[in-house]
């Protein structure tokens, strides 16, 4: 299933080649991959690379919501650029690192920075920083990730989805959406909310799975109480 993300969040077309996710099945769960421009603004966080970082959204990400609408239960993935320069391994043409996935060929070699974060309810964390398998690749102009997403992350009967990009800094800020805000819906003074349910568009893993698949039972979901607190970004 590939998504491109072409839009700023409330309706206008990006100016610069569209960030891109591409979701496939894995061994227990969906390998998430990102190609996306690399802005490289604001600066890397100062996390430890490989590790989750709080409020990472707060810097270059890419993210993907999967939502229950009827429970309003979702899960929140934001993967960042970032990881040991160290790592990263440059081609002589046109310094890109090398691997085989959505822009050629590459070698993840580097643990990237992410958040991965489970709410019940609008802007309601009751779990955060959750562990998450994620390599990055990123060059001059271009990065790549792939993040491994383990059933046990998704909320039961998963029925909307939706996809954002951020980047730049203070006023450069750029906030942009897979599903934005429908443009004769903007009202004054409006700001960018990722959390606007209701602009999700519908989704279901049938597509990539076949009719008969049915999801795997969450025992993190089922079995741990929601205790939740209400979060802003």
């Amino acid at each position: 299933m590939d998504f491109k993300i072409e839009h700023t969040w409330d309706g206008l077309p990006v100016k610069h080649e569209p960030a891109f996710v591409r979701l496939n099945p894995g061994d227990g769960g969906v390998m998430m991959e990102v190609s996306a421009p690399f802005f490289n603004d604001p600066p890397a966080p100062l996390g430890e690379p490989g590790k989750p970082f709080n409020e990472l959204w707060d810097y270059e990400v890419v993210e993907a919501f999967f939502l229950n609408d009827i429970t309003k239960q979702y899960l929140e993935v934001e993967l960042c650029p970032y990881a040991h320069i160290a790592d990263m391994k440059e081609s002589k043409g046109n310094n890109i690192c090398f691997f085989q996935t959505l822009m050629g060929n590459f070698n993840f070699d580097s643990h990237g920075q992410h958040l991965v974060l489970l709410l019940s309810g609008r802007r309601n964390v009751w779990k955060k920083e959750l562990a998450l398998s994620y390599k990055v690749c990123t060059g001059e102009t271009k990065w790549e990730g792939r993040a491994y997403l383990p059933w046990s992350y998704f909320p039961p009967h998963v029925t909307k989805f939706n996809a954002f990009a951020i980047h730049g800094s203070k006023d450069k800020r750029n906030y942009e959406a897979l599903y934005p805000v429908p443009r004769h819906e903007l009202q004054q003074g409006q700001k960018p909310d990722f959390h606007r349910l209701e602009y999700f568009k519908p989704f279901g893993f049938n597509t990539l799975l076949g009719e008969e698949w049915k999801q795997p039972e969450s025992e993190l979901w089922l079995t741990e109480k929601p205790d939740v607190q209400e979060y802003s970004r």
